[in-house]
């Protein structure tokens, strides 16, 4: 560690009430924007001094802000254990032989890090769970690359890795600064487009006026702005948890005092102690995705849509789609992105057998696996265990329940809808507060108590929701949704045909039994089109008056005759 670097931290924190660990670390997230700035640059004809430069700022960081020469050790035995493997291990066990040895080798820091029992201590711990996604994922990317091409998926393709990186690359990889203690975690593919700017490259025959604004001959975009964006949400709310922590925190939860409150308002203190947590999460995530967007990294090409050029390649997290979830895969799917998709691609789908769909076992194996990776707290394996049988719950309710407030082709609500939105909204809301308190009070004797105090809830009802589609009440509304789909199919078939016996009765006397009337002079080529359309425009403007409130019905006989006659400006 530097001489006296501890001085202005310590004062700080006399001032704030943080630790000198949590101001250092801030300092650091905050630093790696101007560094990130020079980073950039770097002539990217050089890419190994951006190696080095990135190399140098990690160092700093471990050994000169935070003192942490074990963690120096700790990765480099990850990196080059996880190297070593990918390049002498072949087979179809190299991956998960890398994945065993990786998550071994992080667990002894977790079992360090719980025995010390210092949460406001900031050790290489975070560093190295951010370390075993990229390195598992850099893994299984090797060993795809070694598969044939056409045995792949598009993500594998895409993400395979043909030839091992030379050292100093992979040592960029590895100590990447801007993600170094807190992610975004990214493959090793990215990296390398990043560090060669073949990531920058517009796709052929693109428009080059659409491409990224850069300065002088750089390839890498100014990203200075959605950066500072970044920078400025992170801030916020990091203030605000600052701010709400103060209020709901675990100390109130499993006190007397919150037991003074009835039901209700616990359940609501219960939601508002997962909100503040997250908020902690919210703002460290948008900092570090910010510093990765400043040095080009979070390019993520241009938007085919609107023509704008995005900077989400490194998103981690989406407050306003997690804050109104109304579904777990909502939920879960805007909560830590990126280990989501290392979850996703690196053990959900790879403990899949070829041809087979994921169910409820790959569902497991997943929510375990990301519980070993968070560490040995019980509160983990009870917070991912009950999130899987949520999950399952939820699909049941969204395949059996939720079509009965759709139409019946599934493409539009009916009136009811809007209560079914509400309801699950709360249900999916209370749910999660309620599975989430283990995660944050990580203790088993903790956790069993603030459950208990709101009567498993959450836990009945998953219990009493898991018998429900497990008895014949799930063959029930299948039975009763084929029934209900059958009916529209054929209301949908007699408005076919009424509205066929319509266009016939509007054609004069002599041409309704015709299949094909014969073509006269001045009659259009297809004159079957134009009767249907004038025919469904009088509908649409019957059903618009009746919208307004005017009693009116659809025209038949003469009287559909002449309407059509005055659409199409002439006699029949």
């Amino acid at each position: 560690m530097l001489p006296f670097i501890n001085l202005p931290f310590e004062y700080a924190a006399s001032l704030t009430g943080a630790s000198v660990d949590e101001l250092k670390l801030l300092f650091s997230l905050l630093l790696s924007y101007p560094l990130a700035g020079l980073l950039k640059r770097i002539p990217d004809a050089k890419p190994y001094q951006k190696n080095l430069f990135i190399i140098f700022v990690s160092l700093f960081y471990l050994i000169g802000l935070f003192d942490l020469w074990a963690g120096i050790r700790t990765i480099l035995i990850s990196s080059a254990g996880a190297y070593i493997i990918a390049k002498h291990v072949d087979g179809p066990f190299m991956p998960w032989i890398g994945f065993v040895f990786l998550m071994g080798h992080m667990s002894i820091s977790h079992i360090y890090r719980q025995f010390a029992n210092a949460p406001d201590k900031v050790d290489i711990t975070g560093a190295q769970m951010v370390l075993v996604m990229k390195l598992t994922g850099f893994c299984w990317n090797v060993y795809d690359g070694r598969l044939k091409q056409d045995d792949l998926a598009d993500f594998q393709k895409e993400r395979a890795i043909l030839e091992l990186p030379s050292l100093l690359d992979f040592a960029g990889f590895v100590l990447f600064f801007p993600s170094l203690f807190a992610g975004p975690s990214f493959d090793f593919v990215d990296y390398r487009r990043w560090i060669e700017t073949t990531m920058f490259e517009l796709p052929r025959g693109a428009d080059p006026k659409t491409g990224p604004r850069t300065r002088g001959q750089r390839k890498i975009p100014r990203s200075g702005t959605p950066a500072t964006i970044k920078a400025v949400i992170g801030l916020f709310w990091i203030l605000l948890f600052l701010k709400f922590s103060n209020w709901y925190n675990t100390d109130f939860v499993v006190s007397d005092t919150y037991m003074t409150y009835n039901l209700l308002r616990r359940i609501w203190i219960l939601e508002m102690l997962g909100f503040s947590t997250r908020m902690k999460y919210y703002g460290v995530w948008y900092l570090t995705e910010g510093a990765c967007i400043l040095s080009g990294l979070g390019y993520k090409g241009i938007d085919p849509k609107t023509g704008q050029h995005r900077w989400n390649r490194l998103e981690n997290v989406n407050p306003w789609g997690i804050e109104t979830a109304q579904n777990s895969r909502a939920y879960l799917e805007n909560w830590n992105k990126n280990t989501n998709n290392w979850l996703r691609n690196y053990m959900y789908l790879r403990v899949t057998l070829k041809g087979k769909k994921p169910g409820f076992r790959a569902s497991l194996a997943t929510f375990i696996t990301s519980a070993f990776w968070h560490g040995f707290y019980p509160g983990y394996y009870l917070s991912f265990l009950l999130a899987a049988f949520l999950q399952t719950v939820a699909k049941n309710f969204r395949r059996h329940v939720r079509p009965f407030f759709l139409t019946p082709d599934g493409q539009r609500p009916t009136q009811y809808k809007i209560y079914y939105d509400i309801l699950s909204y709360l249900v999916t809301q209370s749910a999660f507060c309620f599975a989430t308190a283990p995660f944050v009070l990580l203790t088993l004797p903790s956790s069993l108590l603030v459950w208990s105090r709101v009567y498993f809830y959450t836990v009945l009802g998953t219990a009493a929701s898991m018998a429900f589609f497990a008895s014949p009440a799930k063959p029930w509304l299948i039975k009763r949704l084929d029934a209900r789909n059958k009916v529209a199919k054929q209301w949908q078939k007699e408005g076919q045909q009424q509205q066929q016996q319509q266009q016939r009765q509007a054609l004069p006397p002599g041409q309704q039994k015709a299949d094909n009337p014969p073509m006269g002079p001045g009659l259009p080529s297809d004159p079957g089109k134009e009767l249907d359309d004038a025919v469904k425009e009088i509908r649409e403007e019957v059903e618009a008056r009746r919208k307004k409130g005017v009693s009116v019905s659809m025209p038949t006989g003469k009287d559909m005759k002449a309407a059509v006659e005055d659409k199409l400006g002439r006699k029949l």
